[in-house]
């Protein structure tokens, strides 16, 4: 038997993501914005909502290109707020839309991917979690990086929001000790 994340169940759709993509460093500017807005439209849902309509997401927004989202206006917005294949929330879909010109602003400057990675001197930060009861919701660091967000005109992007976004795009290896997954990412 396979020692997962509690929080990975039986669900293949879990399951998958658990092994494959969760906690596995991502460097690209686009995926990473890409993970930031799914983590935003997660908020007040669960995690698999999201995950079962990602290829539906991915479609509505122009496979999650920020440089094409950024010029949408009040006409997009209503194309997707009549699509029934993902979470149809006028300030979420708003703040996606102000969030790509956001991440225009930093990718410009200094790239989307440096300004995140230097947060954690750009590896993965190892604090090797014994139970989930010892993974945080949010730390010091996921307060400091939601607010430089926010400073640079980010939405949705709460300490909570930007800690599970850090957890999933590796900046921070939160696989418990005994998952099969967490030696490999220590590595």
């Amino acid at each position: 038997m396979t020692n997962r994340c509690i929080w990975a169940g039986t669900d293949p759709i879990y399951v998958d993501y658990h092994d494959t993509e969760w906690g596995v460093p991502e460097y690209d500017s686009r995926a990473l914005w890409e993970k930031l807005i799914l983590d935003g439209f997660q908020a007040g849902l669960s995690w698999i909502t999201i995950l079962k309509k990602r290829d539906y997401f991915r479609e509505a927004f122009a496979g999650f290109d920020p440089n094409i989202v950024a010029t949408w206006g009040e006409v997009e917005v209503e194309a997707l707020l009549q699509n029934e294949g993902i979470i149809r929330h006028r300030g979420k879909i708003e703040a996606t839309i102000g969030n790509a010109q956001a991440w225009q602003r930093i990718e410009s400057d200094q790239g989307f991917d440096k300004f995140l990675w230097n947060y954690v001197d750009g590896k993965p930060l190892q604090p090797n979690r014994k139970t989930k009861a010892d993974v945080h919701a949010q730390t010091e660091l996921s307060v400091q990086i939601s607010k430089d967000l926010k400073k640079a005109g980010f939405k949705f992007c709460g300490p909570t929001i930007v800690y599970a976004f850090m957890q999933a795009t590796g900046m921070v290896n939160d696989h418990v000790v005994d998952c099969h997954c967490h030696a490999k990412l220590s590595a």
